[in-house]
């Protein structure tokens, strides 16, 4: 799988862009706040985006949403514990607080252990709970997208509603640190000393965890 890392600087976010190689089709991850340059980067790489995949419904992972779906045939991907969430009022409003627009409702529910086709490459949905009830993780092997869950030497915050710190550190221990220790960690934001890690790295230098 071909991974791009978009930095989106607003709330220091990382989008990201994971494509089969072999079809040019590509999911785009946590669209937010500039969807034109994540186009443009996707256009420049000469991908077609298929899927739109929100790794839980908060605005600042959502607002690019409604403008990718414009631009592209794809379908939008949300865990369902957090489906209804991302079109409410309020996720609304915050994503036009984001320069945004509210999110439409996803064509496609996810679940723990289901598997997302794009092209010929597979990205396999691990529901990890604790920042937001329906946080989900996306792993290709030697890959794994971590939103709000694990950051480099971080962790998401767990004070917002939903939120759960036991969870979050159950997700963390009992789903992403038994993928290979040589799994690189794309997180949600850029808030470590690095914009990627892995896991043998968080299980040895996350204070934490």
């Amino acid at each position: 799988m071909e991974i791009r890392q978009i930095f989106l600087p607003q709330m220091a976010n990382f989008c990201y862009m994971a494509g089969d190689p072999d079809t040019k089709t590509c999911a785009v991850i946590d669209p937010a706040f500039d969807p034109e340059k994540i186009m443009a980067e996707i256009k420049a790489a000469g991908y077609t985006i298929t899927h739109v995949i929100n790794t839980h419904g908060h605005a600042d992972h959502t607002s690019g949403n409604a403008a990718i779906l414009e631009a592209a045939d794809a379908r939008l991907c949300i865990h369902e514990a957090d489906a209804q969430s991302v079109s409410k009022l309020l996720s609304r409003t915050l994503s036009r607080m984001a320069g945004g627009k509210g999110s439409p409702k996803a064509d496609c529910i996810l679940h723990d252990k289901d598997i997302i086709e794009i092209g010929e490459s597979r990205l396999h949905v691990i529901h990890t709970p604790g920042h937001t009830p329906g946080c989900i993780c996306l792993y290709t092997p030697g890959h794994v997208f971590t939103g709000d869950t694990l950051f480099v030497e971080a962790v998401g915050r767990t004070d917002l509603g939903g939120g759960s710190y036991e969870q979050l550190l159950a997700s963390v221990h009992e789903k992403l640190f038994v993928l290979p220790d040589a799994t690189r960690v794309w997180p949600g934001h850029d808030y470590g000393p690095a914009p990627w890690s892995t896991i043998a790295h968080e299980k040895q230098n996350n204070p934490f965890l």
